[in-house]
This record gives C-alpha cells, sequence and structure tokens, in this order.
C-alpha cells in the first residue's frame, strides 16, 4: 500500500528519456549527470561539439547500476533550421518520444551595471526558449502516452534575477529576460495543459558555470570561490541541490506541478527581505519599530 510513497519511486526517472539543451556545462551539465546517474538517457545539445564530446566520455553510463547514456547531439538552437533538424534526428533515433525537455537558456553579455544590452537579449531568451519548446512538443506528448499515471515536461531554467529586483548586480537586460521567462513558463503551462505536457521552472540562486565563474575546468565543471558566504546557506548552490529540484519535477513525485516556479537560492530572496528592514530602520522617524522598542 505505501509503495507509492517509497522516495526511490517518487522520484524515479529510470527509462526516461530527456533533451537538455546546452548541457555541455554548468547547470545543464549537472542536470545531465543527474538524470543519467538515475537511469534516464539524455541527448545533450550545444554549439561546442568538443564540450559535448567530453561529457560523452566522462559521464556516460556513470552512477547506479542502471544509469543511463548521454548522447551528444550539437545544434544552434537560436537557428529554427537547425532546431528543425536536430528534432528529426532525435526523432529519427526513437519514435517514441521524449518525456523531458530542459530548456537552459541564456547568458549576461553586460559588463556595466548602467548600461542596457544592446543585443535584445530580452526577446532572444524568451524566442529561443519558446520555439524550442514548441519544436519538441509532438515528440513530448508521444514520450507522455507511453507511461500509466505519468505526464512528460518541459522544465525551463531561468534565474533568481528574474524574481529580485536587486539581483543580477543590476544587469537590467539579464534579469528582466528572466521575468519574461518566468512568466513565458506559466503560459506555456496553461496552453499545454490540453496536450498532457506540463511546464515549470528552475530559478536557482548563486550556482557554478561558466557563467559565474568565467570558466570551466577539464571535466566540465565551474567553481565559485567564496561565493554565497552572506546567504543563509552560507554557500553557493552545488550539484545535489540542482539534482534534487530536477528529480523532484521530473519524477513521478512532480506530476501534479504545473506552472510552478522552484526557487533554490540559498536563501538570497530572504537576505533582500533583511537588507529592507535594516534599511527602514535607519531612516528618521522609525517607521519600522525593532521588536525590542515594542
Amino acid at each position: 500500500m505505501n509503495e507509492q510513497l517509497v522516495a526511490t519511486q517518487l522520484f524515479c526517472v529510470n527509462g526516461l528519456k530527456a533533451v537538455v539543451t546546452r548541457g555541455g556545462t554548468g547547470i545543464g551539465l549537472m542536470i545531465t549527470q543527474a538524470l543519467v546517474a538515475n537511469g534516464a538517457d539524455v541527448y545533450i545539445t550545444g554549439r561546442r561539439k568538443e564540450a559535448l564530446d567530453t561529457v560523452v566520455e566522462k559521464y556516460s553510463g556513470k552512477g547506479g547500476e542502471k544509469a543511463g547514456k548521454i548522447y551528444a547531439a550539437p545544434a544552434d538552437i537560436t537557428s529554427k533550421d537547425d532546431l528543425q533538424r536536430l528534432v528529426k534526428e532525435i526523432w529519427d533515433k526513437g519514435p517514441d518520444g521524449i518525456h523531458l525537455l530542459v530548456n537552459n537558456a541564456g547568458i549576461a553579455p553586460e559588463k556595466e551595471t548602467t548600461k542596457f544590452s544592446e543585443d535584445k537579449e530580452i526577446d532572444f531568451t524568451s524566442a529561443e526558449s519558446f520555439f524550442t519548446a514548441a519544436a519538441f512538443v509532438p515528440l513530448l506528448a508521444i514520450g507522455g502516452k507511453k507511461q500509466k499515471g505519468y505526464s512528460s515536461s518541459i522544465v525551463n531554467i531561468a534565474s533568481i534575477a528574474g524574481i529580485l529586483k536587486n539581483s543580477s548586480s543590476g544587469q537590467f537586460a539579464y534579469a528582466t529576460s528572466k521575468a519574461g521567462f518566468i512568466h513565458l513558463t506559466k503560459m506555456l503551462g496553461n496552453y499545454l495543459s490540453q496536450t498532457k505536457i506540463r511546464v515549470n521552472c528552475i530559478a536557482p540562486g548563486f550556482f557554478p558555470s561558466e557563467m559565474t565563474a568565467g570558466s570551466s575546468n577539464e571535466n566540465q565543471k565551474s567553481v565559485l570561490e567564496g561565493v554565497g558566504q552572506r546567504l543563509p546557506a552560507h554557500r553557493s548552490g552545488d550539484d545535489a541541490d540542482m539534482v534534487a529540484a530536477i528529480l523532484y519535477l521530473a519524477g513521478p513525485g512532480g506530476v501534479y506541478l504545473n506552472g510552478q516556479i522552484l526557487v533554490p537560492d540559498g536563501g538570497k530572496q530572504f537576505t533582500y527581505t533583511r537588507k529592507i528592514i535594516i534599511h527602514l530602520r535607519k531612516l528618521p522617524g522609525a517607521l519600522l519599530t525593532s521588536p525590542s522598542s515594542m
């Protein structure tokens, strides 16, 4: 009677097929490792073939006894033609469809906090993510019909920058693009609800990636030094934090979630609130009374 309540059942992704865009480094690689280690087969995309090949060499088949495989599928998903080619390639290899699409998009080109990006990043992130989701809908719909009681899903990887007004160090275009990406998640979740495809989002705080750390090592891994010490968690995010998030959303335990935003941030939202309280206490007129004086 309690078998469905066991953690290995709730977060089981064994036998699933997934596509992870930008799966060669950073958060995309963390998610790829999580899925493969727990029995899923994963197609990773990206423009750097050598990075994808390194991931296949080092991480494919690694994990538990039933670890899945990684397949490199180089593609420029900003190109509609290349995106359609990618979908056809995966369709030809597996006509039974896929169960998960991880939409891992976006960069932060701004170097000056007062400068608004000139490369139309807001349009770029939303458009790329929308067209990628739309292209894989047929494969997701097919895959979702193969398992009773399970529905395929799209997981968008945004950022806490799209939630907090003071985050991203003033990078206006990046933060605004992520806010739009989060709203796109909700719109797609509503629009695709009748197709039995769920759409959720992970909006992470500080996690190591080539964008946040500036580089990656020979294992395609990045390291953040001294970041996150002021958070309640006293550290930045790591592989295990992202693994827990994706297994929750992709596994059977997440089938009741649609249009939801998961925020693994180490408590960054609370530090933002604390800064506001400290600031208000410094204002004249005692706009905010401390508990000790009440």
